[in-house]
């Protein structure tokens, strides 16, 4: 069976191809509100080519989206290009997860996904560090009950927010600069972002290990999970495929129940 597994963010949509247990490959494009299903259709199209995959071998799809508008235009293109119906995670969907959140439907699907992939892999208690648009926290208990978690904004969110906000401060990339202390405006910026970022993520954990218990894991995942665990200890196991694995754990529990 070939799977396609699709995670719409706020910044990028990933996209991967399982062949059984196997990721065949991955794709990253940017999130556009304004493509059409012809452009993204193509766009599809034109990866699979590349890696001289047929769009007929592809069995089924399994989709979570945090951008409503999006994820409809991504139904249109799939049913049009593939003739396949998406497993869009939400509501009504088995995830493996019991949801302990004042109102489950306030939750991102991602972070749902996340929480049935980390469970499956690596068992609870455990807090999965999502590095995105937001970083977010999200906690598991040792049954892998989804619990909550926090969110604070993402590492480029923030680096952005100090280009656009301030009159001399420039854009930066986000790269490890030679000490904390910075000697000049650019070191002095990276520092801030990607050492606060650890700092961050160090006293979150702490206080979620607080709560969880000694025993907790500390998964991180997203674009910047590598950049982050580099400088600190307390992120034991760096998954950057995280989502996509639990898109795949999600759609072959559905499709058993059927």
């Amino acid at each position: 069976m070939m799977l396609l597994c699709v995670d719409i963010g706020n910044t990028n949509i990933v996209m991967g191809l399982y062949r059984g247990d196997e990721l065949l490959t991955h794709w990253r494009i940017s999130t556009d509100h304004a493509k059409m299903p012809d452009e993204y259709g193509m766009l599809l199209m034109d990866l699979l080519a590349y890696h001289r995959l047929e769009a007929q071998e592809i069995d089924g799809v399994a989709l979570a989206s945090v951008v409503p508008p999006v994820t409809d235009v991504f139904q249109e293109m799939l049913y049009r290009y593939l003739g396949l119906e998406p497993l869009v995670v939400g509501s009504g969907v088995k995830t493996g997860v019991a949801i302990r959140y004042s109102n489950p439907r306030e939750v991102g699907a991602d972070r749902i996904v996340n929480a049935a992939a980390a469970y499956r892999l690596y068992g609870g208690p455990a807090c999965i560090v999502d590095f995105g648009t937001a970083t977010t926290f999200d906690a598991l208990s040792a049954k892998g009950e989804y619990l909550g978690g926090a969110i604070a904004p993402g590492v480029r969110v923030a680096a952005e927010a100090l280009f656009q906000r301030t009159a001399k401060l420039p854009r930066i990339d986000l790269k490890r600069p030679p000490r904390a202390i910075g000697n000049n405006t650019i070191d002095a910026m990276r520092s801030g972002v990607l050492f606060g970022y650890v700092g961050l993520v160090e006293g979150m954990v702490a206080r979620f290990r607080a709560e969880l218990g000694p025993g907790m894991r500390v998964i991180a995942t997203g674009g910047l999970a590598r950049i982050i665990a580099a400088e600190t200890k307390v992120i034991e196991k760096v998954d950057p495929w995280l989502t996509l694995k639990g898109l795949r754990i999600i759609y072959l529990l559905n499709r058993e129940e059927k």
